[in-house]
C-alpha cells in the first residue's frame, strides 16, 4: 500500500494514476489530519509526502512518523517543489528515505518507489546483533543487555550499517553515502556527532564501536 499526501489535486491524481497503473494499491490524502486518520486504520509500505501542506507541513508529519515506534519503519519519499539544498538536507536528516523535486518524471517516481520497496522488503524481517546489542529492523528497536535503547532515525540507520559490516573499517565518506545518501552535501563531522550520541546511549557497549584513526569507524565484538 502506498499513501500519497498532497494538497494539489492535479499532482495527487497524476501520482495516483501512475502508481495504480504500475500495480500498486494507493490511497490519497489532502492534509496531515486525513493522513493520520488513515494511518490509524492501515499502515502503508511507503508514503509520498509533500512539504508544503495546509495546516501541518510535511516535515512536521515526517517527524511524527519517525518519533512513533509503531510507524518509524515506514519508508517516506519527500515530494516537493522546494528545491533548495537546505530543504533537501533537512528532510533527509529528519529521516526521509528519498527526495523528489517537482516537476519530476512519472517513470522516475515509479522507479524510486520500486527501489525503496525492494530495499525495505529485503530487510523487513532481519535482526542484527553485536555483543549485547540487538537491532530489530522490522520493529526498528534496539536493546542493550535486554534494555530498550532509544535512537533517532539516522542513529538507527548508522548503527545498523555498522553492525551489518562488523569487522570492516568504514570511512566517514562511505557512512555518509550509505546512511545519508550518495548526494548528501553535509560534512563528515555529521558522522562523528552521531557516533558520539550513539555511544552515549549504548552505555558500556559503546566500546564495540571502534574509532579507526584517519579513516572512520568499525563495529567489532
Amino acid at each position: 500500500m502506498i499513501y500519497i499526501v498532497e494538497d494539489d489535486k492535479d499532482i495527487r491524481e497524476m501520482e495516483r494514476y501512475a502508481l495504480k497503473n504500475s500495480g500498486f494499491d494507493v490511497k490519497t490524502f489532502e492534509n496531515g489530519k486525513e493522513f493520520f486518520a488513515g494511518l490509524a486504520s492501515e499502515e502503508p509500505d511507503i508514503v509520498l509526502l509533500d512539504i508544503m501542506l495546509p495546516g501541518e507541513d510535511g516535515l512536521k508529519i515526517l517527524k511524527k512518523i519517525r518519533d512513533n515506534a509503531d510507524t518509524a519503519g515506514i519508508a517516506v519519499i519527500m515530494v516537493t517543489a522546494k528545491d533548495s539544498e537546505l530543504d533537501k538536507v533537512k528532510g533527509l536528516d529528519m529521516g526521509a528515505d528519498d527526495y523528489i523535486t517537482k516537476p519530476f518524471g512519472i517513470m522516475e517516481l515509479v522507479s524510486r518507489v520500486k527501489a525503496i520497496l525492494r530495499r525495505t522488503s529485503q530487510e523487513a524481517d532481519e535482526f542484527y546483533t553485536c555483543g549485547d546489542i540487538v537491532l530489530n529492523n522490522r520493529k526498528r528497536t534496539v536493546t542493550v543487555h535486554g534494555e530498550k535503547c532509544v535512537l533517532t532515525f539516522k542513529e538507527f540507520e548508522l548503527l545498523k550499517y555498522l553492525i551489518k559490516n562488523k569487522g570492516i573499517a568504514l570511512t566517514r565518506e562511505k557512512l555518509l553515502e550509505k546512511v545519508w545518501g550518495y548526494d548528501y552535501e553535509g560534512e563528515t563531522r555529521t558522522v562523528d556527532m552521531h557516533i558520539k550520541t550513539i555511544r552515549k546511549k549504548l552505555g558500556d557497549s559503546a566500546d564495540l564501536i571502534k574509532t579507526i584513526r584517519n579513516i572512520g569507524y568499525k563495529m567489532e565484538e
